[in-house]
């Protein structure tokens, strides 16, 4: 099991920041650039780093140590991470305090999970120069969440369908990100009670499974029930699933449903996923953990907290071979997880008016 490496800390020194990547729906890309690490406090990593002359980060495997923190958090149990990502997804997309802009692909799992260990009841965060341009300051010794920005450099910008990589240089950069209960004296505005709840799922009073079949409607995928196990079968073009009583309660039939429907959205008549060019025999797998990480999106979105997938094979071994072999791999399983998560809530029904 890999374990997850020591967020690094710097003094309080500004160090200008390299240009921002001008599409902020791009997975894992920041609404702000990256910093040298913003931190209230400094870190034995962090003073080697000043005091060798080089800017903090530069020489960090930014890829490798976040996807070692991500196998330490499967490695727990994928029941125990999609619980953990379910219940701070209900919250909302993590967004940034001061532009209003949300984070997305790996660094939403990172801060998500920031969110329950730590207990931040508040989805809003800033970089330790944000906070201080608002007259506010982060405490001393509070830890900010390490979080990765691409930027390509280079290249004519040409996308290889087999391996889904631009050509061009890839680099990836950190910066670093407090939870606004971190920080002293914010404005009250930066906490304004409605603009939070607004980065939150549909309306409470629409349940959750009322949720899950809007968003299975809207999609008007083929459904079969009868069968033995869930499964998403591609030369039909059906999502097969045990009778709905089969199922330990209805939440854990929505999300298997999800998790299945995650599945549908890669069809070469959807989205077309296709893996077996980069992962080979893995990619299998590698199609679950997507179909897994999308259903975590969904699953917050219609605020499935504690339900289950069921009937599913155990893939967190092979998930974390990909992983250990390819530090880029997580990265892209959610940039596929995000783009099934918006085709499929493009697709949702409408909430009905009452009939009078």
């Amino acid at each position: 099991m890999a374990t997850s490496s020591r967020t690094s800390r710097s003094s309080r020194c500004v160090v200008p920041a390299p240009a921002v990547v001008p599409d902020p729906k791009t997975p894992g890309v920041p609404p702000v650039p990256p910093e040298d690490s913003p931190t209230a406090g400094e870190s034995n990593e962090g003073r080697a780093w000043r005091r060798s002359g080089k800017r903090v980060g530069m020489d960090m495997d930014v890829r490798r140590v976040i996807t070692d923190r991500i196998m330490a958090m499967l490695a727990q149990g994928e029941h125990v991470c999609r619980a953990r990502w379910v219940q701070a997804a209900t919250r909302g997309a993590p967004r940034n305090a001061g532009t209003g802009r949300s984070y997305r692909g790996v660094n939403a799992l990172l801060l998500w999970d920031a969110a329950i260990v730590q207990g931040y009841e508040v989805p809003l965060w800033l970089t330790y120069r944000q906070a201080k341009a608002l007259g506010a300051q982060v405490r001393k010794g509070e830890r900010g969440v390490l979080c990765a920005q691409f930027e390509r450099t280079g290249g004519r910008g040409d996308r290889d369908p087999h391996t889904e990589l631009q050509d061009g240089l890839l680099q990836c950069r950190p910066f670093w990100l407090f939870n606004v209960a971190q920080v002293d004296g914010l404005p009250a505005k930066r906490l304004d009670p409605p603009a939070v709840a607004a980065a939150g799922p549909s309306a409470a009073e629409h349940g959750a499974m009322e949720r899950v079949l809007r968003l299975v409607g809207g999609c008007n995928a083929t459904l079969r029930h009868g069968f033995e196990r869930a499964a998403y079968v591609p030369e039909f073009d059906e999502i097969r699933l045990p009778w709905p009583k089969r199922f330990a309660s209805g939440e854990n039939y929505g999300a298997t449903l999800l998790h299945e429907l995650v599945h549908w959205s890669g069809h070469p008549r959807r989205l077309h996923r296709e893996f077996s060019a980069r992962f080979g025999d893995a990619a299998g797998a590698f199609e679950a953990l997507v179909a897994e990480l999308g259903a975590v999106l969904l699953m917050g979105h219609c605020a499935l907290v504690g339900a289950v997938v069921e009937g599913h094979a155990d893939h967190l071994a092979d998930w974390l071979e990909v992983l250990r072999h390819d530090r880029s791999a997580i990265f892209t399983a959610m940039r596929f997880a995000g783009e099934a998560f918006d085709f499929i809530m493009e697709r949702e029904m409408p909430v009905l008016a009452p009939l009078s």
